[in-house]
């Protein structure tokens, strides 16, 4: 099974802000519709979740969680170790 953690922004009302909607690194907006990005979020499809207004942090984490998925259970991983014994 493949995991999916999107990433997604939200405004300050906790309303998601559009993709189409660009922003400064601070989370300025640059869209005249725009109230700003408060915080970023990804959600796993295995129940993990991140929120922090910090969209790069965000995205790092995320990286992490999912390439831990795909070491797989570290009890599988150290019963099928072969120098375990």
């Amino acid at each position: 099974m493949a995991f999916r953690a999107p990433l997604t922004n939200h405004h300050a009302d906790g309303t998601l802000c559009p993709a189409d909607h660009r922003h400064t690194s601070s989370g300025k907006p640059l869209h005249d519709d725009c109230s700003g990005r408060a915080y970023t979020q990804a959600v796993c499809s295995c129940g993990w979740e991140m929120r922090q207004p910090g969209k790069g942090y965000v995205a790092e984490c995320r990286k992490r969680h999912l390439a831990g998925h795909a070491q797989g259970p570290k009890v599988l991983r150290d019963l099928l170790r072969l120098d375990a014994f």
